[in-house]
């Protein structure tokens, strides 16, 4: 009878095998590098993996050749020069093998990152089916980015590159894939979507670590996830105990684990995990939705600061300047008091360059937070991108406040993106009220006049503050010539 006979092998020798094999390795390339991949026109483009050290490197495509070599730990870029939409090619990578990434263009390509209402698919949007059995242009790319937390920043991300059709588009997020579509359009340049978000998470979970400790105000958040980790341990014994003495028919609700390690919900680890290992990549912008889950009493004012945190360090990140940056402002949704408080933070955000903003008050559902019209969601946030990524001369917002004036016993307030203001579907302007002194706001009566609003009420002799669509589910109607809602806001009181 036969036997095996398994012998320890020496630590000696492991190790001279450990090493062989670490000098004789295969090039890498990360999952952004694969077939069917989209380049950035017009800017220089990274490519980059992993080689045994020392190892001599050669990325080839459209006639261009870039050589490098390995560094000590493996890793390896080079540069391509600009490049302009053509034909699909092949881009090779040579070293001790050589790997060919098939299918190859060149166009737009942007991010789409946030929460649930970027995650949501198309499959769940407006007529569905229609949407997805016409999806099918090769000029439009789709990658999906896995779900990863990370306690420190990563060098890759999980997904593949695809080619936008029935199979593919019906579980990419919707906002990004209508975004893309109006996108390719208008412009007939291939598109790139890199689609990365997790739903129920808040900003300070899609910004780096560094940049949250570099701001003072926002220092607080560190220091609650580490009370949160200190706490942690005692949480979940008690988590554990009630929930061993849970029964499901009991009638009481199934305890909720606490937070703690891992958790998407705590700060900088969705951008460890899922943005920083994007940012070699070169982009041409970010599209972003997300901002329900800040919406509280404690950090819906403090948002403002938050959000321009994070795009200001994710365009430090990439390393490309001030790239485009368009977001999507929460939509009308009846529950939450502090809605309107986190609308106003976001449109805080349009002081920084290139950023813009794609109004939703008229497109949500009073009961569902995940309205399903994404196409006009897409359509407004492909407005945006027009103008703010490429310049052109087109109505891409609707009006935004810009100024209050006084005339004597009423208010005249100005817009910008103004140019024929009018009411949606005829009738008197609603959603305005003005407040006097004592801060008491009552409904106003509102008219049009010219590329401003007069509101004035009865009841307020002299009238010195004023909102508009100051609510979570308003009933507002104020609209400029291409139909664009305009902005909730309010003025000439002390924000808060």
């Amino acid at each position: 009878m036969a036997h095996n006979v398994v012998r320890r092998a020496s630590a000696p020798f492991l190790l001279t095998a450990a090493l062989a094999g670490f000098l004789h390795a295969d090039v890498r390339l990360p999952a952004l590098i694969s077939d069917h991949m989209l380049l950035q026109q017009g800017v220089p483009v990274r490519i980059w993996g992993n080689a045994a050290p020392g190892e001599a490197l050669r990325v080839s495509f459209r006639g261009q050749e870039a050589a490098t070599v390995a560094a000590a730990d493996g890793r390896w870029s080079v540069w391509l020069r600009p490049m302009n939409p053509g034909q699909p090619a092949e881009l090779t990578v040579a070293g001790a093998n050589s790997i060919t990434i098939r299918d190859v263009l060149v166009g737009e390509v942007w991010v789409g990152s946030g929460q649930s209402n970027m995650g949501m698919t198309v499959a769940r949007s407006n007529n569905a089916e229609e949407e997805i059995a016409k999806s099918a242009n090769p000029s439009i790319r789709l990658f999906d980015v896995k779900r990863t937390v990370a306690d420190q920043p990563l060098s890759e991300v999980v997904g593949s590159w695809m080619i936008c059709g029935p199979e593919t588009v019906r579980n990419f997020s919707a906002a990004a894939y209508f975004f893309a579509r109006d996108l390719y359009s208008a412009r007939r340049v291939p598109v790139g979507m890199i689609h990365s978000s997790w739903g129920g998470t808040p900003v300070q979970a899609w910004t780096a670590r560094s940049a949250t400790e570099a701001e003072p105000a926002l220092r607080w958040i560190l220091e609650d996830w580490q009370r949160t980790l200190d706490e942690y341990p005692g949480a979940r014994a008690r988590y554990e105990k009630t929930l061993a003495g849970w029964k499901p028919n009991s009638g009481t609700p199934k305890p909720y684990p606490p937070i703690g390690p891992g958790d998407p919900h705590a700060p900088f680890v969705l951008y460890n995990g899922m943005i920083a290992p994007l940012t070699p990549y070169a982009i041409r912008g970010v599209i972003w939705y997300q901002g329900e889950n800040n919406a509280s009493e404690r950090q819906a004012y403090i948002y403002r600061r938050m959000f321009r945190t994070m795009i200001e360090d994710w365009r430090r990140a990439w390393g490309q300047g001030d790239f485009p940056f368009l977001f999507v402002q929460l939509a009308n949704f009846d529950t939450n008091p502090f809605w309107p408080t986190l609308r106003e933070s976001q449109t805080d955000a349009l002081s920084l360059r290139n950023t813009g903003m794609a109004v939703a008050i008229d497109i949500g559902e009073s009961k569902d937070i995940h309205p399903r019209n994404k196409q006009e969601v897409g359509r407004r946030l492909a407005l945006a991108a027009r103008h703010v990524a490429y310049g052109e001369a087109l109505v891409y917002s609707g009006p935004l406040f810009r100024q209050l004036t006084t005339e004597g016993g009423r208010l005249r307030v100005w817009f910008d993106h103004a140019e024929g203001l009018a009411a949606k579907g005829g009738g008197p302007v609603t959603g305005f009220a003005v407040a006097g002194e004592d801060g008491n706001y009552v409904p106003a009566e509102a008219r049009i006049d010219g590329d401003a609003v007069l509101v004035s009420s009865p009841q307020v002799a002299k009238p010195v503050s004023v909102r508009y669509a100051w609510a979570a589910d308003p009933v507002c109607n104020l609209v400029n010539g291409e139909g664009l809602p305009a902005s909730p806001f309010r003025a000439g009181e002390r924000l808060r």
